[in-house]
């Protein structure tokens, strides 16, 4: 019987990932050996991943560099329950088959930001804060004119797996006009998406809110700089649910504070940001502390798409040895 084992953070989050007792993984005809690991230096560890041929990772798993994958001679197989895996292999995977389901964690992404995007057009934060402040009668057609979801433009940074979610969620929309920057986005790609492939700077002129959907890389630090900022339409909405250092901190401060633009921002460049940033203050932007992937229940979406996978590999390989 094939042998895995599970390597995150914490037995907490090993449970809200598989269910007491990882009831997910109880379905799945393999064999789970040893504790779950959070470090793979003590001598349990190391008899653990002797015997373990399928290892299931997630969050703050310790890396694996070559000294350990020499102890982990079975090792065949590692399913990681987030995005990309190449940080668990800082000497590379020496030719362990790797997965991830980064697909399941956009989706709760996907989620929030097509509510931020909702929200943002309808003007809701500061409608909110206007009748908190007056406590009165509002005109809604006199304050906000040009607020609503009818003929206005989303601007999508990056064609990942989150901002392809995204397109998904907003075809119910007719209405919103969806463009997308992406340098490795075919034309064909986004006629098939149903969205209009411009270059960064129309993006950034042309729409009522831009969320930003790009994975870090050196081209895209700071990718949304002064230059990039300043050309967003008076009024327009910035969402960030990527990370913070996509974004130029200094100068988004700055449009922030003139309260030319709002923001939604999930993620920050510190993250937290100091207790002295104006951004916690202003009501031009919406704070929230890293909510938008998978959290709470979400969380078992997670570890049942990588149970689903180990079982995948579990069938595959008693196939192959039956065949």
């Amino acid at each position: 019987m094939i042998e895995y084992a599970v390597a995150v953070g914490s037995d907490r989050l090993a449970e809200r990932l598989f269910g007491p007792g990882h009831e997910a993984l109880t379905r799945v005809p393999a064999q789970r050996v040893g504790e779950v690991l959070t470090e793979f230096d003590s001598d349990d560890a190391r008899l653990t991943l002797s015997r373990t041929e399928v290892l299931l990772t997630g969050w703050d798993t310790p890396p694996l560099p070559a000294s350990v994958l020499r102890r982990a001679n079975r090792l065949r197989r590692v399913i990681h329950a987030g995005g990309a895996t190449g940080h668990l292999f800082p000497d590379g995977a020496g030719g362990i088959a790797t997965s991830d389901i980064g697909a399941a964690n956009a989706i709760p992404v996907a989620e929030l930001t097509l509510a931020m995007i909702i929200l943002a057009n309808k003007d809701a934060f500061r409608s909110r804060d206007l009748l908190r402040e007056r406590r009165a009668f509002i005109d809604r057609e006199a304050e906000f004119a040009t607020a609503g979801n009818y003929a206005r433009t989303v601007g999508l940074v990056s064609a990942s797996r989150t901002g392809r979610a995204v397109v998904e969620l907003l075809r119910p929309f007719p209405s919103l006009r969806i463009l997308v920057y992406d340098p490795l986005l075919t034309p064909g790609d986004a006629e098939a998406m149903g969205v209009e492939k411009v270059d960064l700077p129309e993006l950034m002129r042309r729409s009522d809110v831009v969320s930003l959907h790009a994975p870090v890389l050196p081209e895209t630090v700071g990718l949304i700089d002064t230059s990039m900022l300043a050309r967003m339409p008076d009024g327009a909405t910035l969402i960030n649910t990527a990370r913070g250092v996509i974004v130029d901190a200094a100068a988004l401060e700055k449009e922030l504070v003139s309260r030319r633009i709002n923001a939604i921002l999930d993620v920050t460049d510190p993250e937290p940001l100091p207790p002295a940033s104006p951004l916690y203050d202003l009501p031009n932007v919406f704070l929230t502390p890293h909510i938008a992937g998978s959290m709470g229940t979400e969380l078992r979406r997670m570890g049942d798409v990588v149970a689903a996978d180990l079982a995948h590999y579990v069938h595959e390989v008693c196939g192959r040895a039956g065949a």
